[in-house]
């Protein structure tokens, strides 16, 4: 018994410690190249120099401001996206015809490159947050939509059946029986909308923006601040790594109440 509670505990140390093995080898090798100087620090600053400028600009409240910024426009992009997803997914259950236009509907705009459209959105809601929390649906809805949607058509058929037999409307079997069961796949489509999101976002935000850090990335590229240009590249890795942890330790959670 003792056994076989300590190996899962391993397993998890393991795995953790495998998580931080790659990206610590990729920043001393950086490290290293920079300050033999193979690599003009000008071109690409080392690390050490990198953390110590990003802990400099955390001082600052303007910062703070853009960063706040980012993270409501992909915050809020994605929890769109999801919803949305979700909820075109449980519809299509309905019936064939539902079925049959989401499938063409898929279809239709899933291979369109989103960013395509952001003229179009920027000409319709401006150049402020609303046009950039749009590009994000657009790109995130797909991946959650889809993983909905497969999940919904291989649930157990009886299982529908028999809570129809039991009085249940065609609506509610959706959100008690379907819904419940496609849960911690759906959730795996949210993981990589996260990914997603954290990309449209800071792209929208590099194309057309007065604030965020993607503004910050090209307004340090205008003036030649290579180091300054790192900074938000950092923040939104260190966004990404805590959403994208955030929602494995939710899936982990969904998994084990089922």
């Amino acid at each position: 018994m003792r056994v076989t509670k300590t190996r899962p505990a391993k397993r998890r140390d393991l795995s953790g410690l495998s998580l931080c093995i790659s990206p610590a080898i990729l920043l001393i090798i950086w490290e290293l190249c920079t300050r033999s100087g193979w690599v003009s620090p000008q071109l690409l600053p080392a690390p050490s120099s990198i953390l110590l400028r990003v802990l400099e600009l955390a001082g600052q409240a303007d910062f703070w401001q853009n960063l706040g910024i980012t993270v409501y426009r992909l915050i809020s992009g994605l929890l769109i996206a999801c919803v949305a997803g979700v909820a075109l997914a449980l519809i299509a259950q309905l019936t064939r015809w539902s079925s049959f236009l989401l499938d063409a509907l898929i279809r239709l705009l899933a291979p369109i490159p989103k960013i395509a459209l952001y003229p179009a959105l920027i000409l319709i809601m401006g150049f402020e947050s609303s046009s950039k929390i749009a590009l994000v649906v657009s790109d995130a809805i797909f991946p959650v939509l889809m993983a909905s949607w497969v999940a919904a058509q291989t649930v157990d058929r009886k299982l529908i059946w028999s809570a129809r037999a039991a009085g249940t409307s065609r609506s509610a079997c959706l959100w008690k029986i379907i819904l419940p069961a496609i849960s911690p796949t759906v959730l795996a489509g949210v993981r990589v909308a996260g990914v997603i999101a954290c990309v449209v976002v800071f792209l929208a935000e590099m194309i057309a923006s007065t604030d965020g850090l993607g503004h910050m990335l090209t307004a340090a590229a205008r003036s030649y601040r290579t180091i300054d240009m790192f900074v938000p590249l950092v923040w939104i890795c260190v966004l990404g790594f805590a959403l994208n942890l955030t929602i494995a330790a939710l899936q982990r959670k969904v998994d084990h109440t089922n």
